[in-house]
């Protein structure tokens, strides 16, 4: 009834929720049963984590997105840290830790996470994970080596690399300080960070500041790949906007309590999940989205998905052929 109810109204407000609820029951009761649900069940991280796994659309050779999204309540810091399943410009999201703080994962954090991937799915899954520059860290890219996790993590400019061969130690954008701008160059020798062999790649571009920048990507094998897997990373960030602004607002809840923060995220998890199965049908089955004059989609895949579950629920008459609650079944 929550994920309904979600659906319905697209916000997290437990108020137009309770409105929202399919029952007999006054609001004021749905708005109780919502509040007691929150404080009191126990929602399993893991077993909704299978559960979104079991959706996927392919189960093998995935691409894993890290992030973080954070915003402020009052006193409270509210920091999601995720690892998804990258898919057609949205990730699905599958695991995460509530971090109580403001600021970024540490070694330790980014380590538990990847391992509780690792003991419910297993690495013969993964083809690459991605990450943006605040991931970095000596453990943690041993940890990725020591496991053989192929990986693609941008660095900042200043980074020190060691070059073996030159028995020198420089800063990495020295190695694409010739480049031309756009000009994309995987450097050909095994170079050290900190105590780690890596291969480094990279390429001079403009910054939004329009100033001299440089995108900078150490991986553990095929540097080749290196710039078109990285360009996977940004769809954790659409799956964190659909989630909140352009989905289900997850940002304008007023809890505080992290548990409670926690399972409100799981919901919305699930919520999204359904949505973007459905608009992958829709899209790749029944009627294409509409492709605009700049080249974009007209509406997001998960929007589509959304808008369609949202008109059938809230009038059955809306609904065609398509069974929408088989998009939640594993079978």
């Amino acid at each position: 009834m929550f994920v309904l109810a979600l659906c319905k109204v697209q916000t997290v407000g437990f108020e137009k929720l309770a409105n929202a609820f399919d029952s007999k029951a006054m609001a004021a009761s749905s708005l109780r049963r919502i509040q007691r649900f929150i404080a009191q069940y126990t929602l399993n991280s893991d077993l909704v984590a299978k559960l979104i796994f079991g959706l996927l659309p392919h189960k093998e050779n995935l691409q894993l997105s890290i992030d973080r999204t954070n915003w402020k309540f009052g006193q409270t810091n509210i920091n999601i840290f995720m690892i998804g399943v990258t898919y057609k410009g949205l990730a699905f999201p599958l695991l995460f830790k509530m971090l109580d703080k403001r600021g970024n994962s540490n070694c330790k954090e980014r380590i538990d996470l990847v391992n509780r991937f690792i003991q419910l799915f297993g690495t013969h899954c993964i083809d690459c994970l991605m990450a943006d520059r605040e991931f970095v860290g000596d453990g943690w890219i041993k940890f990725l080596n020591d496991n053989k996790i192929r990986y693609y993590i941008r660095i900042r400019n200043n980074f020190k690399v060691f070059i073996p061969h030159k028995n020198e130690e420089k800063t990495v954008s020295w190695l694409f300080s010739s480049l031309k701008y756009n000009e994309f160059l995987h450097y050909k020798r095994i170079v050290k960070t900190g105590t780690q062999l890596c291969y480094v790649s990279g390429c001079k571009i403009i910054s939004e500041k329009k100033k001299t920048d440089f995108l900078i990507i150490i991986s553990f094998n095929k540097p080749e790949q290196a710039q078109i897997n990285y360009k996977n990373r940004w769809q954790i960030e659409t799956c964190f906007k659909a989630m909140k602004s352009s989905g289900f607002d997850i940002e304008k809840t007023h809890l505080q309590d992290i548990e409670r923060i926690e399972k409100l995220t799981l919901i919305v998890m699930i919520a999204f999940v359904w949505c973007y199965k459905t608009g992958i049908f829709i899209h790749g089955n029944i009627k294409s989205i509409e492709i605009k004059k700049h080249g974009r989609k007209a509406k997001s895949i998960f929007k589509l998905g959304l808008s369609y579950i949202a008109n059938v629920l809230l009038n059955s008459k809306n609904q065609t052929d398509i069974d929408v609650f088989k998009f939640l079944s594993c079978t």
